[in-house]
């Protein structure tokens, strides 16, 4: 997306049109002092999260300045981060009509239009056709400077970094979004021996094959070496050239044992378990075993010599064949989060569903002498794929998500200490997810075009460890049947946030026939437990919306957890549709997770809502618990960025309109928004 610096005279105008004359020659007419007042108190009224009352304050100030386009985007601002997102680009059409399409506000509100309407519409990841483009590559060696050699695997981190195991250079290094190599971990005393592949477990430890030690490295999550599994040799547990590995549901390790032409799964300490894959009555044997992947149930093994993909279950027993056709030298695979196979396939990234066997070309990694061994998907939706032959990691990335660039926000301004100002930002691309792993060298403020003094970027959100919750209980007749399940799962969220540690439960909400907050300060679990309230009448809608309310000011990451019997009743959505609670809580950062209580069936609604926000939700008496899901909030990408900088703009005694600007660049893509605030009266 192509940034336009926007000149100084356009910020002067708009702070002279909210004060334009009217009736008396020289001297602002009643209205234009109204409106301008109205607008200042729901510019504050925005920036204290408090959308409702910023919608009266610009309702108002339209009345007596009508057509005003600043405060139709403003107006559009409120409304978008109140859920109502039809309504808020009814306001920014209005205003881009009076602005112009061609001037610099006019491209940004046009792109603000088109991105929010086109999303609505997108289907997920690798599922509509759209290509991957190479949009950047960190290459093993820098001018005279070896950085790392030839990569042979990839593993994303929660902070958009990645692992890449370096093959050549008998290490595994750390490499930030930007490039640039954060850390280096090269094994015990002895080192790594032509580290190979490298998967996490379920506990977080980290496991890497070694192709010439013969073994498997059991690592922690920071990197650090801990234990060996297996050794080099014929025998069981035993390993000839180890290379690619897999993690199935349960935690068990899968490894390739490509020199004895057989697969063999461990327990997570390495404990040797069965090998299989070897020739049977049934099976015609694996003769060159590569990529591995476990999921729904299966374990994929690809053979790069049999140009097929073969399937077992979690025993070795063999199923069948994947007929996926076309196939011309597998290596890796990796299940991505939409249930189908990422492969890398020659210099091909290739997409295969397990269940039709149709196999998709989704983009090139490279020329035709290059060798991908492995691709995954990162945490800001790239492929990343380890290049063997040229020594490089290449980043790819959605065609139409290049070309959109990213969908920046100014989501708060805070001067209350001024002339120190505090800017909140999302980054996002054309789908909502965030985009985690910037830094400082990413971002250029500005006032009026001008960079500003002292820009110093605070811990990002994808780095806070932790997680604010707002727990919705459902009070219907079905839940008072089930208090006994509402004790149960109140202690286990309560367990798993004192685990998690920098973790609180910010409120809970009874979704009654009038919803209330419960106090919860002195036992969550008699506030989750309730009283004798339950209705057939209960407001699933009011009561989130409370719930998410609660959540505006807090932490980065944050959730509200409905804990209901999986029904959301008759009058679900009376006042509030499902899009614009989805919508409310997207907008605002507000992932939606629920328990469900019983053995309840989990209404539409319910999945629509964990899907749109990046939730899930768990039975309680699943045979893992619940835990789980309340970790995961704390696992969840945040897009926020919080700044400082030091303005030099002067404020006429609060009563000035301030801008300020923010461009966001990585690698080939940007994108940019521009607010304004104002100083405190004085």
């Amino acid at each position: 997306m192509k940034l336009y610096k926007l000149p100084i005279i356009f910020f002067l105008f708009i702070s002279i049109n909210l004060y334009a004359q009217n009736d008396t020659e020289g001297v602002a007419s009643p209205s234009a002092l109204a409106a301008a007042e109205e607008f200042r108190f729901g510019v504050h009224a925005f920036n204290r999260f408090s959308y409702n009352e910023a919608i009266l304050s610009f309702e108002r100030a339209l009345s007596f300045r009508p057509g005003e386009p600043l405060i139709l985007d403003w107006l559009g601002r409120a409304y978008y981060r109140s859920g109502f997102e039809e309504t808020a680009i009814r306001q920014w059409r209005a205003a881009l009509d009076i602005y112009g399409r061609n001037t610099g506000v006019g491209m940004l509100i046009g792109s603000r239009i088109e991105t929010i309407t086109n999303r609505r519409f997108l289907m997920p990841i690798a599922n509509d056709g759209v290509r991957y483009v190479g949009s950047g590559r960190f290459p093993g060696k820098m001018d005279e400077i070896l950085l790392y050699r030839q990569p042979t695997s990839i593993l994303p981190n929660s902070d958009g970094s990645l692992w890449v195991v370096a093959y050549g250079s008998n290490e595994v290094v750390k490499i930030d979004v930007n490039g640039i190599i954060r850390e280096r971990k090269r094994g015990p005393l002895n080192g790594f021996d032509r580290p190979y592949d490298i998967v996490r477990g379920l506990d977080g430890r980290m496991y890497v094959s070694e192709y010439r030690g013969g073994r498997v490295s059991i690592l922690n999550a920071n990197g650090d070496w801990l234990a060996y599994a297996g050794s080099k040799g014929l025998g069981q547990g035993q390993f000839v050239g180890p290379q690619h590995l897999t993690i199935d549901e349960d935690g068990y390790l899968y490894v390739v044992d490509y020199g004895n032409r057989r697969i063999s799964k461990f327990d997570p300490d390495g404990v040797f378990i069965i090998s299989f894959g070897l020739r049977s009555a049934i099976f015609p044997g694996l003769l060159s075993p590569t990529g591995i992947a476990a999921g729904n149930g299966r374990i994929y093994i690809a053979d790069n010599a049999a140009k097929a993909v073969y399937y077992f279950d979690p025993n070795g027993n063999y199923l069948g064949r994947l007929a996926a056709q076309g196939l011309v030298s597998p290596e890796s695979l990796r299940f991505i989060s939409d249930g189908t196979i990422l492969a890398a396939d020659g210099n091909r990234i290739i997409q295969i569903d397990p269940n039709s066997a149709i196999v998709r070309e989704l983009g090139l990694a490279g020329g035709q002498n290059a060798r991908i061994t492995n691709a995954e998907i990162d945490r800001n939706g790239n492929i990343t794929a380890a290049n063997f032959n040229a020594s490089e990691v290449h980043i790819m990335t959605r065609f139409d998500d290049l070309a959109s660039g990213f969908f920046v926000q100014i989501r708060n301004v805070n001067a209350d200490n001024f002339p120190r100002v505090i800017v909140q930002l999302t980054v996002e691309d054309r789908l909502r997810r965030p985009i985690v792993g910037l830094d400082n060298n990413n971002f250029l403020l500005t006032e009026s075009g001008v960079p500003v003094e002292n820009q110093v970027l605070y811990t990002p959100g994808y780095r806070y460890q932790g997680a604010d919750i707002s727990i919705l209980v459902e009070r219907s007749d079905e839940t008072s049947r089930l208090r006994d399940d509402l004790t149960a799962a109140s202690r286990d969220i309560n367990r798993a946030l004192q685990e998690m540690g920098n973790s609180k439960v910010v409120s809970v909400i009874s979704a009654a026939a009038q919803p209330r907050r419960e106090n919860h300060a002195n036992s969550l679990e008699n506030a989750v437990r309730g009283g004798g309230d339950n209705t057939s009448r209960w407001r699933f809608d009011l009561g989130l919306r409370l719930a998410a309310t609660d959540l505006l000011t807090a932490e980065p990451k944050k959730s509200v957890v409905f804990v209901g019997s999986g029904s959301l009743g008759e009058l679900a959505f009376e006042q509030y549709s499902l899009s614009e609670m989805a919508c409310y809580l997207a907008n605002n950062g507000i992932v939606f997770n629920a328990v469900i209580l019983g053995g309840g069936q989990v209404s539409a609604g319910i999945d629509y809502l964990c899907r749109e926000t990046g939730g899930r939700f768990f039975h309680l008496y699943r045979p893992r618990g619940i835990g789980e899901l309340i970790k995961s909030i704390a696992d969840n990408p945040s897009g926020l960025y919080s700044f400082t900088y030091d303005s030099r703009l002067p404020t006429d005694f609060g009563r000035a309109w301030l801008p300020v600007e923010a461009e966001v660049y990585l690698l080939e893509r940007s994108g940019r928004d521009n607010t304004g605030y104002f100083a405190p009266l004085e």
